[in-house]
């Protein structure tokens, strides 16, 4: 399972991150990678509404990662793109 830093910042190019996510689920955490869409697949516990999920990704990735994100592209779709800031 990929759940440290060092885990993630390998799938990490240019500073961007592609991720696939599921919301509603039972809890916020990272599952795995899809090889084919070259993306992490993360369970999001918060719901697709209002910004939820969005909100919480990047809470989730802030804490993990102790930078700045935000997500450039897919704010309304399962599959986004994070900056993460070279703070």
């Amino acid at each position: 399972m990929i759940n440290s830093k060092k885990d993630i910042e390998k799938y990490i190019q240019n500073n961007h991150l592609k991720i696939i996510i599921r919301p509603n689920s039972p809890k916020t955490e990272i599952t795995d990678f899809d090889k084919n869409k070259q993306a992490l697949r993360v369970n999001v516990k918060a719901l697709p509404e209002k910004g939820k999920a969005n909100q919480a990704i990047i809470k989730f990735f802030s804490k993990l990662l102790k930078r700045k994100i935000s997500i450039i592209s897919g704010l309304k779709s399962k599959e986004k793109i994070l900056l993460i800031s070279c703070d």
